[in-house]
């Protein structure tokens, strides 16, 4: 067992040997590494105020030189991970990659410290029968093996991890702990209620550990967990003894914190100050929003109560405008239907509409849509309920069936406002849909959503509600459906060739090289994608352009199967085909293809 810590030139040796740091590169860390130490404890200090804090490793100092790894501009930087990983290779000592949601916050702050933990980079991490495994970016210090073996009265193996990734999840977890601890509810201050939502400052992670606003800084706490992991969600719920905090990511829901019962009501009260709710109302159902910054954007969040069966349910869907509003080449379109898409929206006149069940995209769609179509010369008007994201380059309604304000009445006025491109949230009832294309039929670009699972059923769905045939062949330009598909994790991916069963569950045709034999790429798991081998998501994709063939079969009354018929026909691929070759392209997985599509099957 190693007995004395990993010098400088020690692991410099390492990176060469290695092949992450060339000769000349070792020469200038060797001579710039005391004044690089330096810069950086003075800028930890400055960020961390008064608390203690361990000195920078040389990991640390040797990442912030920002190299190229080998010294090829051609190879990504040489990150601290990765440092620690050679490291970890080189001494025999176990590697751990901290996971945030599998951290026990209270293992971690019954165990030592807030200032111990932060002086000495150490997080325990686990209990094993007799054991406890403690992360450490210095696991060679016998001193600190030995005096966490006295504090904690039983074995201690140690494991090696970054010591940023320590020093960030040391702030986290015993920062919203400590919060939470001290929470008494305490409320912000009035609010402008003159605008749709308030823009609410989130206090930095280095300022919330030296606040006393305990609930504040615990909802805060929870935002920058939230921003960090990548959640679209934060799910808060009140059970009999506890309080359980989740978040969704990639469409799967995370148990994040489990915190005492009475602290419950006060978060929530912080909650629907910020989003101006009623305080005092807790036996209905409310809806709110407000808006907070992350790094340099703003971030919108929509708030909704429910009251249970022990208390106020409240879930915060984030709506990042990195996510909801992207360039429409990245929203997952091959080439072929990036340009029929693109000649779709960009139409002077007529309907399009976007179809797919509740959480398949369509809202991103349709904003990345208008906001490439956004210009100074177009008056572009929305019709929403509720409006997702306020965009300003958009004049947004909010539907208010309360006071007759639907989507056919806002749309009836909206025609009134010399509108060049229109938005509707969702096509609900006959009079919406006779308004749409209306509006379609002089002169319009009208873009709306229809909850059907495929693009022929949409243009059945019309002639359901009654709508005329001939307007409908007239004005209904394409039909796009839709769903997401979580992607294959970069970081564990592994090339596996699927076997002639699994090929046949896709039932689609193949070209005839590829009937027994289909290269794929499979997340092995791995801490990025927390062990499920998926990170990120993207649309699949069937395209439905109107054209003379099912114009007719329109005019004609005809049923859904022969409309899909004509389309195929015409060239459309649909959800299945789509998504199948992005499992070729190694985007996807075969049970993200089976899970998305299973309609096809039907």
């Amino acid at each position: 067992m190693r007995t004395h810590s990993v010098t400088l030139e020690e692991l410099l040796s390492y990176l060469i040997e290695d092949g992450l740091l060339s000769q000349e590169q070792a020469a200038e860390v060797r001579v710039r590494a005391d004044a690089q130490a330096a810069r950086l404890t003075i800028a930890a200090g400055r960020q961390a105020r008064q608390r203690s804090a361990a000195a920078p490793s040389y990991a640390e100092v040797v990442a912030s030189f920002r190299l190229n790894e080998g010294g090829e501009a051609s190879r990504p930087l040489l990150e601290e991970d990765r440092i620690v990983r050679c490291l970890s290779a080189h001494v025999d000592v176990p590697y751990e990659k901290l996971d945030p949601l599998k951290l026990d916050a209270q293992l971690i702050t019954s165990t030592v410290s807030l200032p111990f933990a932060r002086r000495t980079s150490v997080l325990p991490l686990r209990r094993q029968l007799d054991t406890l495994v403690v992360a450490a970016s210095d696991p060679f210090d016998a001193h600190l093996v030995d005096e966490l073996t006295r504090l904690v009265s039983c074995k201690v193996q140690m494991v090696l991890s970054a010591r940023s990734d320590i020093q960030r999840h040391i702030t986290e977890v015993y920062g919203f702990k400590r919060s939470v601890a001290r929470a008494a509810v305490e409320m912000a201050p009035s609010v402008d209620l003159g605008n749709l939502e308030q823009l609410v400052r989130l206090g930095k992670m280095e300022e919330l550990e030296a606040t006393d606003r305990h609930v504040i800084s615990a909802v805060d706490y929870l935002l920058h967990y939230a921003f960090d992991q990548r959640a679209s969600d934060i799910h808060i719920e009140p059970k009999r003894e506890t309080c359980q905090i989740r978040m969704r990511i990639d469409g799967v829901l995370h148990d994040i914190y489990s915190i005492p019962r009475a602290v419950h009501p006060a978060i929530v009260n912080r909650i629907k100050t910020l989003s101006r709710l009623d305080l005092a109302e807790r036996r209905r159902p409310q809806d709110g929003r407000f808006k907070t910054h992350k790094e340099n954007e703003e971030v919108e969040m929509r708030v909704s109560t429910l009251p249970v069966a022990f208390g106020e349910k409240v879930v915060v869907r984030i709506f990042d405008p990195g996510l909801l509003i992207q360039d429409v080449v990245d929203l997952g379109f091959e080439p072929e239907g990036h340009r029929r898409f693109i000649e779709l929206v960009s139409r002077p006149s007529g309907l399009v509409l976007i179809t797919g069940p509740t959480g398949s995209g369509k809202t991103t769609t349709l904003y990345s849509a208008l906001k490439w179509l956004a210009s100074p010369e177009i008056n572009i008007t929305t019709i929403e309920d509720p409006i997702e994201m306020v965009v300003d380059t958009f004049n947004q309604i909010a539907v208010q069936p309360k006071i007759g304000l639907d989507f056919a009445e806002a749309l009836r006025h909206v025609l009134r406002q010399d509108p060049d491109i229109i938005m509707v949230g969702e096509i609900r009832d006959p009079e919406t849909a006779s308004q749409a294309l209306q509006a379609a039929l002089t002169g319009h670009l009208v873009l709306a959503t229809l909850h059907t699972n495929d693009t022929a059923t949409s243009v059945t769905r019309l002639l359901e509600l009654g709508l005329n045939p001939y307007v409908v062949a007239s004005t209904l330009a394409g039909v796009v459906a839709q769903r997401l598909v979580r992607k294959v994790c970069d970081s564990c991916r592994a090339e596996v060739e699927l076997s002639p069963e699994q090929i046949a569950t896709l039932n689609i045709e193949l070209p005839p090289e590829r009937e027994s034999s289909l290269r794929a790429y499979e997340g092995q798991g791995c801490v990025r994608c927390r062990g499920t081998g998926l990170y990120g998501r993207t649309g699949v994709f069937e395209l439905l352009r109107v054209t003379d063939s099912i114009r007719k079969l329109v005019l004609d009354r005809a049923d859904a199967v022969a409309i899909g018929r004509a389309a195929r026909a015409d060239g459309t691929w649909n959800l299945r085909e789509d998504a199948v070759r992005k499992l070729a392209l190694g985007i996807t997985s075969l049970s993200e293809v089976m899970r998305v599509t299973l309609d096809e099957d039907r």
